[in-house]
């Protein structure tokens, strides 16, 4: 679990990095100059690079927290290894590709921190051009909410949110790519669950959140820059990485039947989006 609080670190910043050497360089020369004389605490998880990503890092920011893992742990293990040393009353989850400041960092976890009941808050998440990022915040990935997400997604209806909010929201779940997270609420509730390798590790963690009676919000009122993707696996393994941590959260939360009939909705979703784009590709739709 957590080591116990240092008074001086507000925050920690953790940034899980995997084969993106120059991005994770890029994201820490964004605040660290000013983290280190506020006193906050850097950590830089490499998991499993094989890029020179934490030589790099123990070269250019000598006072970072460095943890090398040998292989690639998953965002959700990688990740713990970071929260089990980190010491703020604030704690920021950071993929290595968001460029952001310790500007916008400080004044986004002191707004958490001023909302007692607020237990995880993302900022906006924009794209390189400066759109809205999808899909970084949302309802819980109920099988209802899956099965009218599926039925918008094939007839064409656009997406279950807008992502261009003007307003702090609550929602049900934010993205892990930067999330500030509350202290006491990881001590509640416990770590990522290692389970998932990859993708839905921050749903189940904020729904967690959410039935320990903790609020999770979007907040626009804070913007960091996502570049996305950068380590992701190729895109038929990140496909099937994706559908098999929603089996597994679905069986999780809401049990093996519904997993069982989720698991037959895809299969079924997937034959029917393949002939749409085969009749589309055709001219006939």
């Amino acid at each position: 679990m957590l080591k116990e609080q240092s008074r001086s670190a507000l925050i920690s910043i953790i940034v899980l990095a995997h084969n993106t050497r120059d991005l994770v360089l890029q994201c820490l020369s964004g605040f660290y100059d000013q983290a280190r004389a506020l006193g906050w605490q850097v950590i830089v998880v490499d998991n499993g690079s094989v890029d020179g990503t934490a030589s790099a890092v123990a070269e250019k920011f000598p006072e970072v927290q460095l943890i090398r893992s040998e292989r690639n742990l998953g965002f959700a293990a990688g990740s713990n290894l970071g929260l089990r040393r980190a010491k703020g009353r604030v704690i920021v989850l950071m993929n290595a590709d968001v460029l952001t400041s310790a500007d916008v960092l400080q004044t986004a976890a002191e707004a958490l921190l001023a909302q007692p009941d607020v237990g995880a808050l993302s900022p906006l998440l924009r794209t390189p051009d400066g759109k809205p990022q999808a899909f970084a915040f949302g309802g819980d990935q109920s099988p209802g909410y899956l099965l009218r997400r599926g039925l918008k997604a094939f007839l064409g209806l656009g997406p279950m949110h807008r992502w261009d909010v003007k307003e702090p929201l609550e929602v049900d779940w934010v993205s892990g790519a930067c999330m500030l997270v509350r202290r006491e609420v990881i001590e509640q509730v416990g770590l990522l669950d290692e389970g998932f390798f990859l993708y839905f590790e921050d749903n189940d963690w904020c729904l967690r959140m959410r039935r320990a009676g903790w609020r999770v919000l979007y907040d626009p009122r804070f913007a960091v820059v996502h570049i996305g993707g950068a380590s992701l696996p190729d895109r038929p393994l990140a496909s099937e990485l994706y559908y098999r941590s929603l089996i597994r959260f679905t069986a999780k939360h809401y049990g093996p039947l519904m997993a069982l009939m989720i698991r037959i909705f895809l299969g079924l979703y997937r034959v029917l989006m393949s002939a749409k784009q085969r009749i589309k590709a055709s001219g006939l739709l």
